[in-house]
């Protein structure tokens, strides 16, 4: 099924940074949850975890035939560095961001807001229990 506009909530996290990392998404239309999911990333920093967050919901919006997707995330940062207010410094995140830009282009529309820690909770929840999955091996 394929869905004109989807709304992401992303979230990426370290248990200590760098640490123990996992990535957190959940997909909706204007409806429902489509999908939500987290992903051990192994050994990672806080914003490389946001940051593969952003390109995994991105990714799997293109699978799911979005045309337009609307980003939110509770990490200003990454918001800002989306947009281009703030430059990217980073080398392991300007790969990404890369990344991020080029799946960026297969869609007619990309937007990227900040949204308060309390609205993005079941993200968080994603990235939370993916981590705990890993740790409890």
């Amino acid at each position: 099924m394929s869905h004109k506009k989807l709304i992401t909530y992303t979230d990426g996290g370290a248990r200590g940074n760098p640490g123990p990392a996992a990535l957190g998404v959940v997909i909706k239309d204007e409806k429902e949850t489509i999908e939500a999911y987290g992903r051990y990333l192994g050994r990672q920093t806080n914003n490389i975890a946001e940051y593969s967050a952003v390109l995994s919901a991105l990714e799997r919006c293109k699978d799911l035939g979005a045309e337009e997707v609307e980003m939110r995330m509770d990490s200003e940062l990454v918001v800002k560095q989306m947009n281009g207010e703030y430059k990217v410094k980073n080398p392991g995140l300007a790969q990404i961001f890369l990344k991020i830009h080029n799946v960026k282009t297969g869609f007619k529309k990309v937007t990227f807001h900040h949204v308060r820690r309390e609205k993005n909770t079941e993200a968080d929840a994603e990235v939370n229990k993916a981590i705990d999955a890993h740790l409890a091996r």
